[in-house]
């Protein structure tokens, strides 16, 4: 009986650790852009493909 009683307050303790880290990271700004990261992949952000000059071949 004792163990199950060390298990449950092991784990409060541990959840009101994440609660913890959670509250602050919501109040350090953390969740604040919510639309950005949905659309970040749409923007190019690296050098375009640089196409085979003419009559050169691709090479697989």
């Amino acid at each position: 009986m004792l163990i199950v009683v060390l298990l449950i307050a092991i784990s409060l303790f541990i959840a009101l650790i994440f609660l913890g880290v959670f509250y602050w990271n919501i109040r350090s700004g953390q969740y604040d852009d919510t639309y950005t990261p949905s659309v970040r992949m749409l923007f190019d952000e690296g050098k375009p493909a640089e196409s085979p000059q003419a009559g050169e071949e691709k090479k697989s």
